[in-house]
């Protein structure tokens, strides 16, 4: 199983496999048609709260991957998607947060990564 990070934004490609949005929110401007993105797990991202406060500030980034993590613990979202990591072979988180450094899909794959290493 291999799971790759892309924003939204940036052209689909062959090898992007599985496409996963990890977004609560649609990606502003982006055409359903032009995203393929092949499902929506919007209740693996951030809750509204969480998002808003950690507003893609590097300062919180520690800070916001811890609670991140506690919020998915146990999470039906996160059994999801890892069902979905299980059944295909590339799964790519989408987000479309500008920062590609500090964002839910950073921090997701770095969890799951953790959770995979556990079991």
């Amino acid at each position: 199983m291999n799971v790759k990070i892309k924003r939204a934004y940036e052209e689909p490609a062959p090898g992007d496999g599985f496409r996963v949005l990890v977004d609560r929110l649609w990606p502003r401007g982006l055409k359903k048609t032009a995203a393929a993105i092949d499902v929506w797990l919007k209740e693996v991202a951030p809750s509204t709260a969480l998002r808003q406060w950690f507003n893609h500030d590097p300062e919180r980034w520690q800070a916001f991957k811890e609670k991140y993590r506690s919020e998915l613990e146990g999470s039906e979202a996160l059994q999801s998607l890892k069902a979905l990591i299980k059944e295909h072979k590339t799964v790519t988180l989408l987000f479309s947060a500008k920062d590609e450094e500090h964002n839910q899909a950073v921090a997701l794959n770095t969890f799951l990564g953790r959770q995979r290493k556990a079991t």
